[in-house]
C-alpha cells in the first residue's frame, strides 16, 4: 500500500507561496505583545547561533573552507530554534511582501510588523550580549574566543558599505529561501534539513545579516580593549546590511515567487465580478 501523500512528501512550490501568503496575513495583524515577545525570542536564538559560530571557529586548524563550513553548519541553530520552536525574525519576515503584493495587507500594516520584529530582535541580540558578557564568555580558550569577536566584528565594521550592501543582499536571499524551505516540510527533521544548506551556504560564503550582527558587533565592542573595532562603521553596517537583507528578501524572493505563482491568481480574482 502506497504512503499517504502528507506522509511522504514536501508541499509543491505553488502551495508552499500560498501558505507563505497566508501567513504574512496572519503576521500583519499578530498582537503587538506577542510579536514584540517572539521577536525578543528569535533575536536571542540568532544571537546563540552567532555565539556558537564564534566559538567553533576559534583557533581552528582546519583550514579556511573546512572552518567556515563547520561555522556555518553551527549558526544553523538560531534559524532552527526560529522555525521550530516560533519566533518572530525581522529577515524572515520580509517574505510577508507577498501578502502585500496579493493586496490582502496593506504597507502600513506591513512597516508595523517590520518595525516591531526588528526592535525585539534587537532588545533580543543586545539582552543576550549582556548576559554572554556577564557570563565571561570571551575568556573561553584562554581569550581566544575574546579575540575572535573583536577580530570578526572590526572586519564587519570596515565593511565599504556597497559591500555591506550587497553582501546583505544575497545573506537574506539564502535566509528567505530556508524560510520558505521549512513551510514546505511536513515534519521537524525536513524542517532542519531545509535549513541546514541555505543557512550554511551564507555563513560560509560571509554574507551579512542584520540582526546576527547586532550580536556580532555590540559584543566585540563590548570586549574591544584596545578600539580596534570603529564605532562608525558599525553604525554604517547595520544600516547598509539592514537594506540589503530587505531587498534581498522582499524582491529576490518574495517578489520572484508572488510573480511565479500568485500574479496569475491576484488578476484572475481582480477579473471576477
Amino acid at each position: 500500500m502506497d504512503k499517504e501523500p502528507y506522509l511522504s512528501d514536501a508541499y509543491p512550490p505553488q502551495e508552499i507561496a500560498r501558505k507563505v501568503e497566508r501567513l504574512g496575513v496572519a503576521k500583519a495583524h499578530a498582537d503587538t505583545l506577542t510579536l514584540l515577545v517572539l521577536a525578543v525570542l528569535a533575536g536571542a536564538f540568532i544571537s546563540l547561533g552567532a555565539l556558537l559560530f564564534t566559538v567553533v571557529v576559534t583557533e581552528s586548524s582546519l583550514g579556511f573552507g573546512p572552518t567556515r563550513l563547520l561555522g556555518g553548519l553551527s549558526f544553523c541553530l538560531g534559524l532552527i530554534l526560529v522555525v521550530v520552536a516560533g519566533a518572530e525574525l525581522f529577515t524572515g519576515n520580509n517574505l510577508i511582501a507577498m501578502a502585500w503584493a496579493s493586496r490582502l495587507i496593506g504597507t502600513r500594516e506591513v512597516m508595523r510588523n517590520w518595525l516591531l520584529a526588528y526592535v525585539g530582535n534587537v532588545v533580543g541580540c543586545l539582552g543576550t550580549v549582556l548576559l554572554v558578557v556577564w557570563a565571561d564568555i570571551a575568556s573561553l580558550g584562554n581569550g581566544a574566543v575574546g579575540e575572535t569577536v573583536v577580530r570578526i566584528a572590526r572586519s564587519k565594521a570596515d565593511l565599504p558599505l556597497g559591500e555591506a550592501f550587497t553582501r546583505g543582499i544575497l545573506c537574506n536571499a539564502l535566509v528567505c529561501l530556508a524560510v520558505w524551505l521549512a513551510i514546505g516540510a511536513r515534519s521537524v527533521t525536513d524542517k532542519i534539513l531545509a535549513i541546514l544548506f541555505p543557512i550554511t551556504a551564507f555563513v560560509a560564503i560571509g554574507f551579512e545579516h542584520s540582526i546576527a550582527n547586532w550580536f556580532f558587533l555590540p559584543f566585540g565592542l563590548a570586549v574591544d580593549a584596545h578600539g580596534a573595532v570603529s564605532i562608525v562603521g558599525v553604525g554604517k553596517n547595520i544600516l547598509a546590511v539592514t537594506a540589503g537583507n530587505v531587498v534581498g528578501g522582499t524582491l529576490l524572493v518574495a517578489g520572484v515567487y508572488w510573480v511565479a505563482y500568485l500574479r496569475g491568481e491576484r488578476m484572475r480574482k481582480d477579473r471576477s465580478p
